[in-house]
Protein backbone atom coordinates (compact mmCIF):
# COMPACT_ATOMS: atom_id res chain seq x y z
CA UNK A 1 0.00 0.00 0.00
CA UNK A 2 1.21 3.50 -0.83
CA UNK A 3 0.93 6.52 1.37
CA UNK A 4 0.93 10.14 0.31
CA UNK A 5 0.94 13.59 1.79
CA UNK A 6 -2.31 15.49 2.20
CA UNK A 7 -3.03 19.16 2.63
CA UNK A 8 -3.89 20.23 6.16
CA UNK A 9 -5.27 23.56 7.31
CA UNK A 10 -1.79 24.90 8.14
CA UNK A 11 -0.68 24.16 4.55
CA UNK A 12 -3.72 25.87 3.11
CA UNK A 13 -3.07 28.95 5.20
CA UNK A 14 0.57 29.07 4.07
CA UNK A 15 -0.44 28.74 0.40
CA UNK A 16 -3.07 31.47 0.69
CA UNK A 17 -0.69 33.83 2.47
CA UNK A 18 2.17 33.30 -0.01
CA UNK A 19 -0.11 33.66 -3.03
CA UNK A 20 -1.73 36.79 -1.61
CA UNK A 21 1.69 38.28 -0.85
CA UNK A 22 2.73 37.74 -4.48
CA UNK A 23 -0.51 39.29 -5.73
CA UNK A 24 -0.29 42.23 -3.33
CA UNK A 25 3.37 42.89 -4.19
CA UNK A 26 2.34 43.33 -7.81
CA UNK A 27 -0.99 45.06 -7.11
CA UNK A 28 -2.88 42.25 -8.85
CA UNK A 29 -6.54 41.85 -7.83
CA UNK A 30 -7.15 38.12 -8.10
CA UNK A 31 -9.07 35.24 -6.64
CA UNK A 32 -7.12 32.34 -5.13
CA UNK A 33 -8.70 28.88 -4.99
CA UNK A 34 -7.20 25.78 -3.39
CA UNK A 35 -8.52 22.25 -3.87
CA UNK A 36 -7.59 18.82 -2.61
CA UNK A 37 -6.42 16.08 -4.99
CA UNK A 38 -10.02 15.27 -5.92
CA UNK A 39 -10.73 18.83 -6.99
CA UNK A 40 -12.84 19.64 -3.92
CA UNK A 41 -12.61 23.27 -2.81
CA UNK A 42 -10.67 23.77 0.42
CA UNK A 43 -10.24 27.55 0.35
CA UNK A 44 -11.23 30.57 -1.69
CA UNK A 45 -10.04 34.15 -1.27
CA UNK A 46 -11.22 36.93 -3.55
CA UNK A 47 -8.86 39.85 -3.02
CA UNK A 48 -10.07 43.43 -3.00
CA UNK A 49 -10.80 44.61 -6.52
CA UNK A 50 -11.02 41.13 -8.06
CA UNK A 51 -13.94 40.68 -10.43
CA UNK A 52 -16.74 38.56 -8.93
CA UNK A 53 -16.63 36.02 -11.78
CA UNK A 54 -12.95 35.36 -11.03
CA UNK A 55 -14.06 33.26 -8.04
CA UNK A 56 -15.79 30.79 -10.33
CA UNK A 57 -12.94 30.71 -12.83
CA UNK A 58 -10.21 30.23 -10.19
CA UNK A 59 -12.18 27.37 -8.67
CA UNK A 60 -12.51 25.62 -12.03
CA UNK A 61 -8.80 26.12 -12.78
CA UNK A 62 -7.79 24.57 -9.46
CA UNK A 63 -10.23 21.67 -9.90
CA UNK A 64 -9.00 20.93 -13.42
CA UNK A 65 -5.33 21.05 -12.38
CA UNK A 66 -6.04 18.60 -9.56
CA UNK A 67 -8.11 16.19 -11.65
CA UNK A 68 -5.94 16.50 -14.77
CA UNK A 69 -2.75 16.14 -12.74
CA UNK A 70 -1.08 18.91 -14.75
CA UNK A 71 -1.08 22.65 -15.22
CA UNK A 72 -4.22 23.87 -16.96
CA UNK A 73 -2.03 25.73 -19.42
CA UNK A 74 -1.45 22.33 -21.07
CA UNK A 75 -5.16 22.05 -21.84
CA UNK A 76 -5.38 25.61 -23.14
CA UNK A 77 -2.39 24.99 -25.42
CA UNK A 78 -3.97 21.76 -26.72
CA UNK A 79 -7.13 23.65 -27.67
CA UNK A 80 -5.23 26.59 -29.16
CA UNK A 81 -3.03 24.13 -31.04
CA UNK A 82 -6.00 22.73 -32.95
CA UNK A 83 -7.47 20.07 -30.69
CA UNK A 84 -10.77 21.95 -30.67
CA UNK A 85 -12.76 18.82 -29.83
CA UNK A 86 -11.38 19.21 -26.30
CA UNK A 87 -13.59 22.30 -25.92
CA UNK A 88 -16.51 19.90 -25.55
CA UNK A 89 -14.91 18.25 -22.49
CA UNK A 90 -17.17 18.70 -19.46
CA UNK A 91 -14.60 20.80 -17.62
CA UNK A 92 -15.03 24.58 -17.71
CA UNK A 93 -11.98 26.68 -16.98
CA UNK A 94 -9.40 24.98 -19.20
CA UNK A 95 -7.31 28.15 -19.08
CA UNK A 96 -3.83 28.92 -17.79
CA UNK A 97 -3.68 29.60 -14.07
CA UNK A 98 -4.33 26.20 -12.49
CA UNK A 99 -1.25 24.50 -11.03
CA UNK A 100 -1.15 21.13 -9.23
CA UNK A 101 0.56 20.81 -5.86
CA UNK A 102 2.99 17.91 -6.19
CA UNK A 103 4.76 16.30 -3.23
CA UNK A 104 6.94 13.22 -3.66
CA UNK A 105 5.66 12.80 -7.22
CA UNK A 106 2.01 12.75 -6.13
CA UNK A 107 -0.63 15.41 -6.75
CA UNK A 108 -2.07 16.38 -3.36
CA UNK A 109 -4.13 19.36 -4.49
CA UNK A 110 -4.04 22.41 -6.74
CA UNK A 111 -4.13 26.17 -6.79
CA UNK A 112 -6.18 28.18 -9.27
CA UNK A 113 -5.76 31.90 -9.82
CA UNK A 114 -7.94 34.21 -11.87
CA UNK A 115 -7.86 37.94 -12.42
CA UNK A 116 -4.75 38.95 -14.33
CA UNK A 117 -2.79 37.80 -17.39
CA UNK A 118 -2.28 34.03 -17.73
CA UNK A 119 1.44 34.09 -16.91
CA UNK A 120 0.73 36.30 -13.88
CA UNK A 121 -1.97 33.90 -12.66
CA UNK A 122 0.58 31.06 -12.90
CA UNK A 123 3.22 33.16 -11.13
CA UNK A 124 0.88 33.72 -8.18
CA UNK A 125 -0.14 30.04 -8.03
CA UNK A 126 3.47 28.88 -8.01
CA UNK A 127 4.38 31.43 -5.33
CA UNK A 128 1.64 29.98 -3.15
CA UNK A 129 2.69 26.40 -3.79
CA UNK A 130 6.32 27.21 -3.00
CA UNK A 131 5.26 27.76 0.62
CA UNK A 132 4.60 24.01 1.02
CA UNK A 133 6.18 22.05 -1.82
Amino acid sequence: MKTKAVLVQADITKILEAAQKEADTNSWPVTIAITDDGGHLLALSRLDGAAPFSAEIATHKARNAALGRKETQVFEEMINGGRTAFVSAPFPGLLSGGVPIIVDGQVIGAVGISGVKPDQDVQIAKAGISAVA
